[in-house]
């Protein structure tokens, strides 16, 4: 399927390079591609982090009042919540998770081998801070592609090209993951209102113009408050090397955002009160969950 539009064009506000923080206690390497230093000039998407982990990775740890949408790009993740899911997630493969009202999960390394991932932090408007929790394994196998001459998108939320993607959101946000073969071009289409950004996985392209290394993130604000489409203009250079991006879209909440460790609400009062109900046991136990039996 291609995909054909004479919508308006996007330009590129920012380009910004991702930030190397090194090993800590949880992981053997990080970097910080979205810092949540400025909530407001990157909602919906308040935190984006790359992480390079094998033991003892990120064991169970609270989350509240948002979503937390992780991208495997190598080895294998495990993962588990205190609502009793559990899996294993293969490179390609997308864990959706709806923190909601207070879950208790985990993240780790299948085997203590290695996992290097991609995990975006998604805002959530305060009527939907508080719903159930909700776990979703989007499968690389089970997400549709749309295909045009040099150019794959593969299709994780929302809507493009009247193909729609599994994940179920509480807030309206397109993403994919977009491959180009070098010197392809491409018009990525997404809504008008929507903020953008397209992080640079490996390669270089341009994007609406500027060029765009690998490990970097490109900023498309909101061309005003129309519904209508617009277009991203993606082209890679020709340089021998496929080109791959995670580009995703939102509507910014413009609501007031209060950040505070794993939890994320419109007060800071909520916040404090997210910390009184997690050591109350209000979000649960916490598992005594064993690790996934090795294959």
């Amino acid at each position: 399927m291609t995909i054909e539009t004479q919508a308006r064009g996007r330009t590129v506000d920012r380009v910004e390079t991702k930030q190397r923080i090194g090993h800590d206690a949880q992981v053997d390497d990080k970097a910080i591609i979205i810092a949540p230093t400025n909530p407001v000039r990157t909602d919906p998407f308040l935190v984006l982090s790359e992480d390079w982990f094998s033991s003892p990775g990120f064991e169970w740890h609270p989350h509240r009042g948002l979503e937390t949408v992780t991208t495997v790009l190598d080895g294998v993740l495990e993962h588990g919540d205190n609502a009793g899911n559990v899996g294993a997630l293969q490179a390609g493969g997308v864990q959706w998770m709806t923190a909601g009202r207070g879950i208790i999960h985990r993240e780790l390394a299948y085997r203590n081998e290695h996992a290097h991932t991609l995990q975006l932090w998604l805002n959530l408007p305060a009527r939907s801070r508080m719903v159930d929790t909700r776990y979703q394994d989007v499968l690389a196998a089970a997400r549709p592609q749309i295909i045009s001459p040099g150019a794959t998108v593969d299709l994780i939320s929302g809507t493009l090209g009247g193909v729609s993607g599994p994940a179920l959101n509480h807030w309206p946000v397109q993403g994919a993951m977009v491959t180009l073969d070098p010197g392809a071009t491409l018009e990525y289409v997404l809504p008008a209102h929507h903020r953008a950004f397209a992080y640079m996985i490996n390669g270089e392209a341009r994007v609406a113009g500027r060029v765009v290394w690998a490990g970097q993130i490109a900023w498309s604000d909101p061309l005003g408050r129309t519904q209508k489409d617009s277009t991203l203009r993606l082209a890679a250079a020709d340089r021998g090397e496929q080109v791959k991006l995670m580009i995703y879209s939102g509507r910014p909440i413009a609501e007031p955002i209060a950040m505070g460790g794993p939890f994320v609400m419109n007060k800071r009062t909520e916040i404090a009160q997210a910390f009184a109900d997690f050591h109350a046991g209000k979000f649960g136990a916490v598992p005594r969950q064993a690790r996934l039996k090795h294959a």
